[in-house]
């Protein structure tokens, strides 16, 4: 039943991740198919090596940094954006298997870890006002609000509200029924896609499989992308598995998941879709009851009939997926609250991460200037002595992230 509870609250990853997979050019019927295998993958990883309730699926934010970021900004392919993937797998992996991992998760203080949350909230958010219509681009404003009387951004609202309604009354599977309820909508007002008559999942999802190219191996772009990569994934792991470890007093078992997480990261290079992190859905199932690795063997399971559905997904229109990520981007706002303000030297390196991530659109970006006026703050306050060693390292790489982006 926990696991049940879990496929229930985040199944609608399945469409919301190949509709922004599709976005870098991967066809919606092959991100289906990927997001699918990788979310049983990783959950069968977890569930039965490291017998823990932790449910893996391609992390949103993470899916936001592949396409808008790698791809749309950066110039890489796709099946390039696939490489970045295995690669930062392969260097997750050997952190996660090696004593480097704990020195990492001291290291970086929870003010950071936090605003990295804050920030891809505000992207998320800012993308679904995009989607639907409500935010547009102006040539003298840079953004604007859009029209609100066409049909797109008058689905977007309703299906919104619809969303905050079901959620507020703790709906089981609100995010579903708020994707479905917009889809109906966007039937009646003509903005659906077209399903059911394309071509079939696995023939669409051939091309997808083991698709990575190493063609962009030797260029800037690539590498600067793969230390993004590896740090967010890395990061977000780390704060998320901690803490619904904490929630299931297995704190201790912590190394033995993040391994079981490395390893699905590194299958998603081969699945074709972008990296899979310990979901925030997971609490729903610990809610639930689930303690134990079927929790997340039962949620993997069910996953894959969601591949029947695969050929009408294309139906759901971006007025339905908006609400979604405007909705899950301010359930994210809250890590704000963790963050000590009042400490100068803590509150203004976050604040820098917060506002430069959607700001810039971009959240390796967003997290470097973060990082690098860390440490420089506490220097300045004569507070040297707080930042670990380590630190000093990892803000030294994003200093020559920073640079690595002007040079390229």
């Amino acid at each position: 039943m926990a696991g049940l509870t879990t496929f229930v609250t985040v199944v609608y990853i399945v469409a919301v991740n190949s509709t922004i997979l599709s976005d870098a050019g991967i066809p919606v019927e092959a991100g289906v198919v990927a997001t699918v295998l990788a979310s049983c993958a990783g959950s069968l990883l977890v569930g039965l090596w490291a017998n823990a309730p932790i449910v893996m699926v391609p992390g949103m934010g993470i899916n936001v940094l592949f396409t808008y970021t790698f791809v749309q900004k950066m110039g890489l392919s796709w099946s390039e954006a696939l490489a970045v993937v295995l690669v930062s797998g392969v260097l997750f992996t050997a952190v996660a298997f090696s004593p480097l991992s704990g020195v990492l998760q001291k290291s970086v203080p929870g003010s950071l870890k936090e605003a990295i949350t804050v920030g891809i909230g505000l992207l998320l958010t800012l993308i679904g006002l995009q989607k639907g219509g409500l935010v547009v681009s102006d040539p003298r404003t840079l953004l604007a609000l859009g029209d609100l009387g066409e049909p797109r951004v008058l689905v977007t609202c309703a299906t919104l509200v619809i969303g905050l309604i079901l959620y507020a009354r703790k709906v089981p599977g609100s995010l579903l029924l708020t994707l479905a309820a917009g889809t109906v909508l966007g039937i009646f007002t003509g903005l659906t896609g077209t399903g059911g008559e394309q071509t079939h999942s696995f023939e669409a999802y051939h091309q997808l499989f083991g698709g990575f190219s190493f063609a962009g191996l030797l260029t800037l772009p690539f590498w600067v992308a793969v230390f993004s990569l590896t740090m967010v994934i890395i990061f977000e792991n780390f704060g998320l598995i901690q803490g619904q470890l904490e929630m299931l007093r297995r704190r201790e078992e912590s190394p033995q998941v993040l391994k079981s997480a490395s390893l699905s990261t590194l299958s998603c290079g081969w699945l074709g879709t972008s990296p899979t992190v310990a979901t925030v859905e997971t609490v729903a199932g610990i809610t639930a009851g689930g303690r134990t690795g079927l929790t997340a063997v039962t949620t993997g399971l069910l996953f894959l009939l969601t591949l029947f559905a695969a050929p009408w997904i294309g139906m759901i229109p971006d007025s339905a997926v908006a609400p979604i990520l405007i909705l899950i981007g301010g359930l994210m706002l809250e890590s704000i609250r963790r963050i000590p303000l009042q400490d100068f030297t803590e509150g203004f390196p976050a604040y820098l991460v917060i506002a430069l991530i959607p700001l810039t659109h971009s959240i390796p970006d967003g997290i470097a200037f973060g990082f690098v006026v860390y440490p420089l703050l506490k220097l300045a306050a004569g507070r040297g002595k707080d930042v670990p060693i380590p630190l000093y390292i990892i803000s030294g790489l994003f200093l020559l992230h920073l640079i690595l982006r002007v040079i390229s």
